[in-house]
């Protein structure tokens, strides 16, 4: 005759529900992680373009005018 579950013993089922429910929250929290990683790099990719753009767009007006400068 099998024993019945003594009160301060886990069941099988509870045990594998603590279980599964550690792997959701392992899980949940490496996507979150990942997520702030791929979201900090879109930040600085989208930075260092914007800088790279600005430095395009400086460079194009001092030719500009010393293009102006030499046909005066």
């Amino acid at each position: 005759m099998s024993d019945p579950v003594s009160p301060d013993k886990l069941s099988q089922a509870e045990i594998n529900k603590d279980s599964v429910q550690s792997v959701a929250e392992a899980a949940a929290t490496a996507v979150g992680e990942v997520a702030t990683i791929i979201t900090a790099a879109v930040k600085d990719v989208a930075t260092a373009l914007g800088g790279f753009a600005t430095e395009v767009f400086e460079i194009r007006e001092s030719a500009r005018k010393a293009s102006e400068d030499v046909d005066d």
